[in-house]
């Protein structure tokens, strides 16, 4: 379980986040949907341990049990796609190779791609990059923050598919601005306003 209670986050003098308490259970999907600057992406860096919040806590799981999508592409600039993937993985150099083409070909990257350096790739081939190395670390909890910008309505499909089989056992919190997202990977939605104030 994922627990938040009180928790605050204040920016230059701005309370981003007021007193926000949460539950979420084992397995539970939630889409968290706020205008821009509201703190979504705040929150899940507090849960994800990257950001201390300025009051409250966060329990019931472990840090080593997350891993994270960001909104901006966090690729390694000197590792190709395939090394970028490889670096979350375990076991011998040849088994993390195999599993991270593997991963790579399920969000339609080819082998000529996959050797290339991120600044080479398109938006797009990037941004399933890094969603192929967060579904392949294998974590029990998974935060998801626009995970599917840049990509068209095809390859969306396809992506949502390849989320919905793998994410199927873990808890996932996702935000996104785009109901359809939240719907395709069978979330529950969650709606804030300014300060990350749950609304009905």
């Amino acid at each position: 379980m994922i627990k938040l209670e009180n928790i605050r986050k204040i920016y230059n003098g701005r309370e981003v986040i007021e007193n926000l308490s949460l539950s979420v259970a084992d397995g539970q999907k939630i889409a968290l949907t706020a205008p821009s600057g509201c703190g979504k992406t705040t929150l899940l860096h507090i849960i994800a341990g990257l950001v201390k919040p300025d009051g409250g806590s966060v329990s019931g799981f472990s840090h080593s049990d997350i891993c994270m999508l960001f909104q901006e592409v966090r690729l390694f600039p000197g590792f190709t796609a395939l090394e970028n993937v490889m670096a979350v993985l375990k076991g011998s150099k040849k088994e993390k190779k195999e599993k991270a083409k593997m991963w790579l070909k399920k969000v339609e990257l080819t082998e000529e791609d996959m050797e290339k350096l991120p600044d080479t790739l398109s938006g797009g081939q990037q941004q399933r990059v890094a969603l192929a190395r967060a579904l392949a670390a294998e974590c029990k909890v998974v935060l998801l923050d626009e995970p599917f910008k840049g990509l068209d309505a095809d390859t969306k499909a396809q992506i949502y598919a390849l989320c919905n089989r793998f994410l199927a056992d873990k808890t996932l919190l996702l935000v996104t601005h785009d109901r359809e997202d939240a719907r395709a990977l069978g979330c529950e939605i969650l709606r804030f306003t300014e300060g990350m104030r749950l609304t009905e």
